[in-house]
């Protein structure tokens, strides 16, 4: 394969962006070594593993999506430098590609099951489904590619296009696009903003990616100077209609870019915003997280180095017998352990109940408001716009009921926590007494146990995350929706309206024996991440201690040399951390342009905990007997 000539790709931002990530690895990767020197392995190993490696690992996602024959595929390609996807394919035999970078191109099938299977880079432009892939089915292509864009540590995914937006895949609409850090929504110069594009736009996208969507108009050097202008007006004033603000809208050839005119083609001013975007809008929120908690570290350290310096002003045999004091104390603590973790228990599984009890109820009053809907409406009618109505009455319940969880959730969460925090200032203050009957001024505080306590955790999607109720709404739809795709494309009877409400009741059933498991699972998720918070903030304070004062101890047994060592280094260490907590504290100011008081750094660097409590976002209060679904009319809105 010759050598592609690829785009040059604006780096300024990105460039930008990848430095103060650099700084922010390097003052956490300080803080860790710190608590290398002083004996805190288990704070150490969180250092490393939850934020300086995270850090590394982190790419930004960015998701194309638009109809057949828009010219999706020639963009993306495009946006590579190269004619690397195939274009032409059917919306039947087209599939999900991953992009990332690669230093040779390499390219592999991911099957829905999880098996992958390696396959020759030349193959993929003629990769279809139901050709190479067999009978398995395929989840996505794997492709990587040592294009400039990609790079930048950006994903690229590219979505099958299709006939109609409302058949798009269930997974591209309620998984791929609200994880994603910006949406490439692509409308075809010849005709912007079709019927079904307003469609999808207002019920499928805009409510989970409002802030990331960027509008593309492509095939943009079909039209003449005067029909741009006023095609470009029109776009801007009808998408105005669905986001806050101008719309970010950018006219593009991808034809030109790959035929060497890309100053021409517009794709140069895409991606210049895309970057900027990415950097300064999604990188910087990013950063702050990790800066939020590596400052909550460093208050912890503050406090070993503290225990360090009077751990090694003791005797051995003083020591010895302080450490086990508090190792009795933390045994001492398992059985109110374990009486917080049984009253999650219990309160988790009356939620749980009458989850499902709500979903039977949803089952009877659907079908129910369902079937006078379709006895009213024409067949015609129902064939356009029924699938729409079903899949925004199920939807509807599926955000009613999230508010629901997400409030009796929430309440058990409140609940422990505040016994939680109670139960660590009694810790602390027993800790304190063993640890300073001699040593007067030693202040062990909880302060970590702050943190804001929000709305509803989520079926787990990705490694442990709990994610928000916007999210469990598409968690939920992931199950529904390919079964409601599949209703809807079964028209092939005469008597379509008689065939519908007999079958509705019954898809109805089936939606809810495919959902109730994944609530179920979405609430279990929560309680496992409850119960380890628990379990893991109620030790905390000992475990970090401990680890300090039998590393103090291990120096002291091996001699009076080792313990002035041990002293040396930890004054040094101390050093360090002064100097990172100030790093991390000017890095953080820098961030959003703007200096932080020496007030509101300090809440920052004693606010949350490497060890808080799952974190639980957004939030509304739902009534407790939950209630059918609101009245939708057939074309598919609210009504």
């Amino acid at each position: 394969m010759s050598e592609p000539e690829t785009m040059d790709t604006p780096k300024g931002p990105l460039e930008g962006f990848r430095e103060r990530k650099i700084d922010v690895q390097t003052a956490l990767e300080e803080l860790s070594d710190v608590a290398g020197t002083l004996g805190a392995k288990t704070l150490k190993e969180r250092l490393d593993r939850e934020l300086v490696k995270k850090l590394e690992e982190d790419r930004f996602h960015l998701v194309v999506v638009g109809e057949f024959n828009h010219g999706k595929t020639t963009f993306v390609n495009a946006l590579l430098g190269a004619p690397i996807l195939p274009t032409g394919v059917t919306p039947t035999t087209a599939t999900i590609h991953h992009l990332r970078y690669g230093d040779e191109p390499r390219a592999k099938v991911v099957f829905a099951e999880g098996r992958e299977e390696s396959i020759e880079f030349e193959k993929v432009r003629n990769f279809v489904v139901g050709g190479e892939s067999g009978t398995s089915e395929v989840a996505h292509i794997e492709v990587s590619y040592p294009a400039a864009l990609l790079q930048e540590r950006i994903v690229l995914v590219d979505t099958p296009g299709v006939n109609d937006l409302s058949l798009q895949r269930a997974d591209i609409t309620y998984s791929y696009i609200p994880q994603s850090d910006a949406v490439l929504f692509l409308l075809d110069a010849g005709q912007i903003l079709k019927e079904s594009e307003r469609v999808f736009l207002q019920d499928k996208i805009i409510g989970q990616a409002r802030d990331k969507i960027v509008f593309v108009i492509t095939k943009w050097d079909l039209l003449n100077a005067e029909e741009q202008g006023q095609a470009l007006a029109y776009a801007k004033e009808q998408l105005g209609k669905f986001v806050k603000g101008d719309p970010m809208v950018f006219p593009v050839s991808a034809q030109k870019a790959l035929g060497g005119h890309g100053g021409e083609s517009g794709m140069a001013e895409l991606l210049e915003f895309l970057t900027r975007f990415l950097a300064e809008h999604r990188g910087r929120i990013l950063l702050d997280n990790a800066l939020g908690e590596g400052l909550a570290a460093s208050n912890t350290l503050v406090k070993g180095v503290d225990a360090k310096r009077r751990a090694l002003t003791m005797d051995e045999k003083e020591l010895a017998r302080r450490i086990s004091a508090i190792e009795s104390d933390l045994q001492g603590a398992g059985a109110t352990i374990e009486q917080r973790r049984a009253k999650i228990r219990e309160e988790v599984s009356s939620v749980r109940a009458w989850a499902r009890r709500d979903l039977d109820r949803f089952v009877d009053d659907a079908s129910r408001m369902v079937l006078a809907q379709i006895e009213s409406a024409e067949p015609e009618d129902l064939k356009t716009y029924f699938a729409g109505y079903l899949e925004a009455v199920v939807k509807g319940w599926a955000e009613h009921e999230t508010k629901e969880l997400g409030a009796a959730l929430e309440g058990i969460a409140e609940r422990t926590i505040a016994i939680v925090r109670e139960d660590a200032h009694d810790t602390a203050k027993r800790v304190g007494d063993q640890l300073g009957a001699q040593l007067p001024g030693l202040k062990i505080e909880v302060d970590s146990f702050a943190f804001d306590v929000g709305v509803m955790a989520s079926l787990m999607l990705g490694v442990g995350s709990l994610l928000s109720g916007a999210l469990v709404v598409g968690a939920l739809m992931l199950v529904a929706a390919p079964i409601i795709g599949m209703f809807a494309r079964d028209r092939i009877n005469s008597e379509y309206k008689r065939n519908v409400k007999e079958r509705t009741p019954q898809v109805l059933r089936e939606i809810a024996t495919k959902v109730g498991p994944k609530i179920d699972e979405m609430i279990n998720e929560f309680a496992t991440k409850l119960d380890a918070w628990v379990v893991s903030a109620s030790e905390d304070l000992h475990r970090e201690l401990l680890e300090v004062l039998k590393s103090a101890k291990d120096a002291r047994a091996e001699g009076v040399e080792k313990s002035a060592s041990e002293r040396a280094d930890t004054e040094v260490a101390s050093g360090k951390l002064a100097k990172a907590r100030a790093r991390l504290t000017e890095l953080r100011a820098g961030l959003w342009g703007e200096a932080i008081k020496a007030d509101e750094a300090e809440v920052a660097a004693t606010a949350g905990s490497p060890s808080s409590p799952p974190a639980i976002s957004g939030s509304g209060q739902g009534t407790s007997d939950g209630g059918p679904p609101p009245p939708v009319n057939t074309r598919g809105g609210a009504a």
